[in-house]
């Protein structure tokens, strides 16, 4: 069985049972206050589980990552072998919790700071597929094409002047961050992999 279908089904499975038991959000939830205080580490992994509403929050974020989880995996299968498997896990797993890390510590005084979703590893696959496949089409809202290449620029563009504008209760800095990180993380296994996107990027202009 692919890991992207067990990725979205445990995601999707842990939603909605958060959802329908309110007390779970409270538990898994990200929340620096009582991460500090109580030493509640788990919560950078278990926030990206829970999502707080099912027609945005959940259902965007598991057809992006079946979308483009499903290529990334199958590649990772291609460049590391039999580690790919492994290392496509690490990389979604990572992301969750590395685009945490700066509120974990800006708002780590802060009683009514909270954050969940899986949009850090959800952005870290759909980077990883643009290292790999630059000239890729990414549908914006599920209708209009954009060459992978370009997207990606945009989409960090976009994080950046969000997250300073502010006011519309997303994460912009966790998806900057698992954005990098998603395209950085294969590299860093394989610096080729770096060379080769340059070399797609050349022959496609």
């Amino acid at each position: 069985m692919h890991i992207t279908y067990i990725l979205v089904g445990v995601t999707v499975l842990v939603s909605l049972l958060a959802l329908n038991q309110h007390q779970w959000i409270d538990k898994l939830i990200f929340w620096p206050y009582r991460m500090w205080r109580n030493n509640e580490w788990y919560r950078l992994i278990t926030s990206g589980f829970i999502h707080s509403n099912f027609q945005l929050h959940l259902l965007f974020n598991m057809i992006t990552l079946f979308s483009f989880g499903m290529f990334v995996e199958y590649k990772f299968g291609k460049i590391f072998g039999s580690t790919g498997p492994v290392l496509y896990v690490v990389m979604y797993i990572l992301a969750i919790m590395l685009s945490d890390v700066y509120d974990l510590f800006k708002r780590k005084d802060d009683y009514n700071y909270r954050s969940l979703g899986a949009s850090g590893g959800v952005s870290a696959i759909l980077f990883a597929s643009i290292l790999l496949a630059p000239f890729s089409n990414i549908l914006i809202y599920f209708a209009i094409p954009v060459p992978a290449f370009i997207f990606g620029p945009l989409y960090l563009v976009y994080c950046t002047y969000m997250a300073k504008r502010g006011g519309d209760n997303i994460n912009h800095i966790a998806h900057f961050t698992g954005a990098v990180f998603g395209f950085v993380f294969p590299i860093l296994l394989r610096p080729a992999l770096f060379t080769d996107f340059i070399s797609q990027l050349k022959a496609g202009m």
